[in-house]
């Protein structure tokens, strides 16, 4: 009944993820309440998520979920937050991404761009397996034409992406906790009076 008439297509996911359709005030508040009610101090969470965002900005394709979580844990943020943070990187954005840091990363090593250096989806996997099984000399030119400057441009964009996400989400993070806490506050100072006038009149009644 409340379904929408049609889906989205793939282009309107990609600009919704840019331009959120509602907003990227709302879209951001909504992001920090859900993360809110994970437990979890506003430090560790929005840490943990803007961790898992940040390395979906870099090259390692396949390993944003380990990479994410080992950065949560040796900061000592959380690991479940920064799994959903990894959500940042997918099919829609990837080609943005990869596009964004190798050019980048191709602009501060002082290189220009050669037509064969593409990204795909399978360029890790490729790596890691002729790695193992053929030696460096096979995938050298792979990591020096295309990996090692996208790492590079990584770097940079690692470090704004995980200030843009960490310090809104945690004041907004913050924010909830502390309605939360006079919620729960507000409700148990209407309990006590009820508890303690039920108790005396059964004391009354016993009397």
């Amino acid at each position: 009944m409340f379904k929408r008439n049609s889906k989205p297509t793939t282009i309107m996911k990609v600009a919704n993820f840019f331009w959120p359709s509602i907003g990227f005030k709302r879209s951001t508040q909504y992001l920090g309440y859900r993360l809110a009610r994970l437990p979890g101090t506003p430090y560790s969470l929005a840490a943990g998520f803007a961790f898992g965002a940040a390395i979906s900005f870099t090259p390692f394709v396949g390993f944003h979920f380990l990479l994410g979580g080992l950065l949560a844990w040796v900061f000592r943020a959380n690991i479940i937050a920064s799994a959903i943070g990894t959500a940042v990187g997918n099919p829609w954005t990837f080609p943005f991404i990869w596009t964004l840091i190798y050019k980048l990363g191709i602009w501060l090593l002082g290189r220009s761009g050669t037509k064969s250096s593409v990204f795909g989806a399978d360029t890790v996997e490729h790596f890691v397996n002729n790695l193992f099984q053929n030696g460096w000399q096979s995938v050298s030119n792979i990591f020096g034409d295309v990996l090692f400057p996208m790492l590079i441009g990584s770097i940079p964009v690692f470090i704004v992406v995980w200030i843009i996400f960490f310090y809104p989400l945690r004041a907004l993070i913050r924010k909830f906790h502390a309605r939360r806490a006079d919620a729960l506050f507000a409700a148990r100072s209407q309990r006590i009076p009820k508890e303690k006038t039920a108790g005396q009149e059964t004391l009354d009644n016993r009397g």
